[in-house]
């Protein structure tokens, strides 16, 4: 009967034993996991005063891609919410245009920044009124989980060009940074065009000819009552914005250079919106099937941008061309003015 206790007391001694050792096990992870998730960067240096030098480290950002995404999916339980410290909070930074010009590439390379958090899809809050009528608690709760000590970028390339934006935008944040980003005028309105026309095609339908939506057929003059030209035309829409906001709060990215030469334009982005300098050339790679950069998040991910950018223009009479930029050209020079940047454009 002794020996048989003996036995037993043994026996739950080591499952005892085995209990205590999977519980510290545990705990050193759950550590380890913790330690992880804190918040990397100080508030200190964010989009207020210098630029901070806290490291990002390579974890952090594997984190952040990992469990942020499952929590943007919906896949997360409001306690984990609150054991992470994560919120959604409106955005510091929105793109809000122009329409081809790279608004998309732009927030995807941004996106490497392990301070900035992307809202995925256009929300278009500003620029609907039907959406614009929920409210500003609605538009929050369409951006993504973040720390707080993190900033929240959103765009919407129709911002730029719809009239009661800037008014908007102003009421929700008079200090928000604001990017655009421009191309070549002629090119963006060609690149307009040729968007809307493989709509067209996959619809079966047909459409004109560039030139002959361009130039006004009665007068032989730049048309511009088409859409695609009137965006064209940066000054105009910015004129209105600066009734707003100071030119200070706004940053013109060329988005010609975006496509050849991507980190010197991220790094002038990084230092308008006083991040630390994350990005590197090594988050970047010239894809030369796609005929772009692609980007690389670690040694485990990589993205390219979808298969509809980049598409191939249709050839446009060189006249119509030679035509356009002439119009542009004043329009162009007041720009490079109000802006103070110069861009290569012809």
């Amino acid at each position: 009967m002794l020996f048989k206790q003996q036995a037993w007391l043994r026996q739950k001694l080591l499952v005892l034993g085995s209990l205590a050792v999977g519980s510290l096990l545990y705990l050193v992870a759950r550590v380890g996991s913790l330690d992880r998730l804190q918040p990397i960067c100080p508030i200190e240096g964010r989009l207020g005063g210098g630029r901070s030098q806290a490291e990002f480290p390579l974890r952090a950002l594997q984190f952040k891609r990992g469990l942020l995404h499952e929590f943007r999916k919906g896949n997360a339980s409001k306690e984990q919410v609150r054991l992470h410290d994560l919120v959604q909070q409106l955005p510091k930074a929105i793109i809000i245009g122009v329409r081809k010009g790279g608004t998309r590439a732009l927030l995807e390379m941004l996106n490497l920044h392990p301070a900035v958090v992307k809202a995925s899809q256009e929300i278009h809050f500003f620029d609907n009124d039907e959406n614009y009528g929920k409210g500003i608690e609605w538009y929050r709760k369409k951006m993504p989980f973040s720390y707080p000590q993190q900033i929240t970028i959103e765009k919407s390339p129709a911002y730029f060009i719809t009239e009661e934006v800037p008014e908007r935008i102003y009421k929700m944040n008079s200090s928000i940074k604001l990017l655009i980003i421009v191309r070549e005028p002629t090119t963006r309105a060609i690149s307009d065009y040729t968007q809307v026309l493989e709509g067209k095609e996959r619809k079966n339908k047909t459409y004109y000819k560039f030139e002959k939506l361009a130039i006004d057929p009665n007068t032989c003059e730049v048309n511009t009552k088409y859409k695609a030209v009137r965006t064209s035309i940066y000054t105009k829409h910015l004129e209105r914005w600066l009734k707003y906001f100071p030119i200070e709060q706004f940053h013109v990215v060329d988005g010609d250079r975006l496509i050849t030469e991507p980190l010197p334009e991220l790094q002038l982005v990084e230092k308008f919106l006083n991040l630390p300098p994350r990005i590197s050339q090594y988050n970047l790679y010239f894809n030369a099937t796609r005929g772009f950069y692609c980007l690389r998040f670690n040694i485990i991910f990589n993205k390219c941008l979808a298969g509809s950018k980049g598409r191939i223009h249709p050839e446009v009479d060189p006249s119509v061309i030679t035509k356009l930029r002439k119009f542009f050209h004043p329009f162009n020079q007041k720009f490079y003015q109000i802006t103070g940047r110069t861009l290569n454009w012809p």
